[in-house]
């Protein structure tokens, strides 16, 4: 039997074990007959599953030690209860054998319903969920983006995009620069306020449900650059909206953000250009992982988005001169063929 069928039984069993306590603690009743359903599955070791029964829904999350680890997840979704944000509710938990039931925030992700017409409404209220949790005291023990981090985060371009998936070896003077444009990077990042940061605040990790929206996928949280989640959530994986309406997103909640406290840049000019470097940082370590992703776990599909990450990345090099060595490294990298354009 396949590991994936066992671990499955196993929280079969376990789940079998925790909802009598549950529906008895709630006063719902008998636990009813139910069905066990794949809800969805992410470039992670984690799996979730929908347990569905008399027209009640939970959430059951696998997520397979070694590999994975519920306790950051549970610890960032309190912080973030506390923000008032609509997060899963932890309902009984196996820390050891990474086993959680959540209750179920709905079926659609803002990545599946948003478009042009109501993109307005439902980035506005992801705004609003984003301004409140970097308002939380920086008092939890969260690790924060430090040097290394990052530094780690980019090294992911040149070692998995550049070597393992192009096949090439950077040239000394081309690592040079690389080092120096990392450096640059790297710099900006730890120059900006620090915040809470979600590190995948992204349409895919936003639900549909009330209130709106609901928030998953923090478990990576830290403390690190006020930039990272607003430039995120406008600058997603899987989707590319006009410059201009970005921009014009990105003013506004900067205003936003200034009136409510919270440590943004003070001028405009300075805090758009954090975002600028901020989304250069994500989008080279996203390649990356993209990369990796296809080369390692034997899943190409994400290798798809890569284009979109590299039109991000060279809007920015046309109104940063600052970038103008990694304009040279892409200029001097080969095509990939593999990759549509």
């Amino acid at each position: 039997m396949p590991d994936e069928d066992i671990r499955l039984q196993y929280l079969e069993e376990w789940l079998a074990q925790q909802l009598p306590e549950l529906f008895a603690s709630r006063g719902w009743g008998a636990v009813p007959a139910a069905t066990l359903t794949s809800a969805s599955s992410d470039a992670s070791f984690r799996r979730y599953f929908r347990w569905q029964g008399a027209g009640r829904s939970l959430i059951v999350m696998d997520a397979p030690p070694p590999q994975e680890d519920c306790a950051p997840f549970v610890k960032v979704a309190g912080l973030l209860a506390e923000a008032q944000l609509n997060v899963p509710q932890i309902l009984a938990a196996d820390l050891a054998r990474g086993f959680l039931l959540l209750n179920d925030l709905g079926r659609q992700t803002y990545l599946d319903v948003i478009n042009e017409g109501n993109a307005d409404a439902l980035l506005a209220d992801a705004v609003q969920a984003l301004l409140a949790f970097q308002q939380l005291p920086l008092d939890a023990p969260l690790p924060s983006y430090d040097d290394a981090l990052l530094r780690r985060e980019l090294q992911l371009f040149p070692e998995w995009y550049v070597q393992r998936h192009l096949g090439i070896e950077l040239s000394t003077t081309q690592q040079a620069a690389w080092q120096r444009v990392s450096q640059l990077l790297i710099d900006s990042a730890l120059e900006q306020p620090k915040v809470l940061v979600h590190r995948d605040y992204m349409p895919r990790n936003l639900m549909l449900s009330e209130p709106n929206p609901g928030v998953l996928d923090f478990q990576d949280a830290v403390y690190g650059p006020v930039t990272y989640d607003v430039t995120c959530l406008f600058k997603d994986a899987f989707l590319s909206w006009p410059d201009a309406r970005v921009q014009a997103w990105l003013e506004d909640y900067w205003q936003q953000a200034r009136a409510l406290g919270i440590p943004v840049q003070s001028e405009l000019q300075d805090f758009l250009r954090a975002s600028d470097l901020m989304g250069v940082q994500r989008h080279l370590k996203v390649i990356g992982i993209f990369a990796r992703i296809c080369h390692r776990d034997g899943k190409p599909k994400y290798l798809g988005d890569v284009p979109r990450f590299f039109s991000y990345i060279e809007a920015v090099l046309a109104r940063r001169p600052e970038l103008a060595e990694l304009a040279e490294l892409f200029a001097s990298l080969p095509k990939d063929e593999a990759v549509p354009a």
